[in-house]
């Protein structure tokens, strides 16, 4: 049983725990960010080596590092984005009024540039890991993008909890993009196509015996995905989302982007059928 559990709740912890120190080195002075850059940098290159060194292994050691390293380039692309570093070439707020279409290539091009540089890390883990044993580090990676792109969404869309105090000062115009509403058309099939793929891993990962790679690693990725899952649901569901982070939010730095996020997300918000077209046009 330890053997089954060890991976879900090393999954669970370091989840918590990097989402965590992300949002507290946001809340820090801006003065510090450039100290942050660096040593997440520094620790997003080791991780790459860390990736192409344990692909080619495939123990249990080896899987719990692809994931850790896998998480490490996933925050250096949270942190980059959050402090305003790496987001999109627009850096400024929804045109007012702006619905449908427009509204859609407005908020790509607020995160463009942070999209493309996670599609060159993907790229990258795709190569160092090509043709090797130990998979699990990449399929870390995709497990997050693809759960991301799929909160973005919803989040563009239309839920119930939008986040906004955890945007700093400087993106408070992303808010302008979000859209309040109890629930989205895209919101079940996202959920329900997630957890068949969950159902799936952790089923293919109970087949190997507990402790191994194969059951170890399957089980980190199914946690993971399990995880995001969850974060899906609090989106719609009447709670604070953020209450598991309270120890790393800085409420005196987010008090004021989070009235001007409410603000121009009021101002920005398009009709329920225009968001439905939208939807179904994609």
């Amino acid at each position: 049983m330890t053997d089954l559990l060890l991976p879900i709740g090393f999954a669970i912890f370091v989840w918590w725990f990097s989402t965590g120190i992300v949002l507290l080195l946001d809340g820090l002075p801006r003065t510090t960010f450039r100290w942050s850059h660096l040593l997440s940098t520094l620790l997003a290159l080791g991780s790459f080596w860390g990736l192409a060194h344990t692909a080619t292994l495939d123990t249990p050691a080896a899987v719990f590092c692809a994931f850790t390293c896998a998480l490490l380039v996933w925050g250096w692309h949270e942190l980059s984005f959050l402090t305003g570093w790496v987001t999109g070439p627009r850096r400024q707020a929804a045109t007012p009024g702006a619905r449908g279409w427009l509204r859609f290539v407005q908020a790509v091009q607020a995160i463009l540039w942070h999209e493309l540089a996670i599609l060159a890390s993907g790229l990258v883990i795709v190569a160092i890991t090509w043709d090797a044993p130990n998979l699990v580090g990449l399929y870390t990676f995709l497990v997050l993008w693809v759960m991301r792109i799929s909160a973005k969404l919803n989040v563009f869309l239309g839920v119930r909890n939008l986040s906004i105090e955890l945007l700093p000062a400087h993106l408070s115009y992303m808010g302008s993009y979000f859209r309040r509403r109890t629930m989205n058309l895209l919101f079940p099939f996202a959920v329900v196509a997630a957890t068949v793929v969950a159902v799936v891993v952790i089923e293919q990962a109970l087949r190997f015996p507990a402790g191994s790679a194969g059951s170890s690693g399957g089980l980190l990725v199914a946690t993971l995905l399990v995880l995001a899952i969850l974060e899906h649901w609090l989106l719609v569901l009447p709670i604070e989302a953020t209450a598991l982070w309270r120890w790393a939010i800085r409420q005196q730095t987010r008090k004021a982007p989070a009235a001007t996020a409410a603000r121009t997300t009021t101002a920005a918000t398009p009709t329920i059928e225009a968001d439905e077209k939208l939807l179904h046009a994609r």
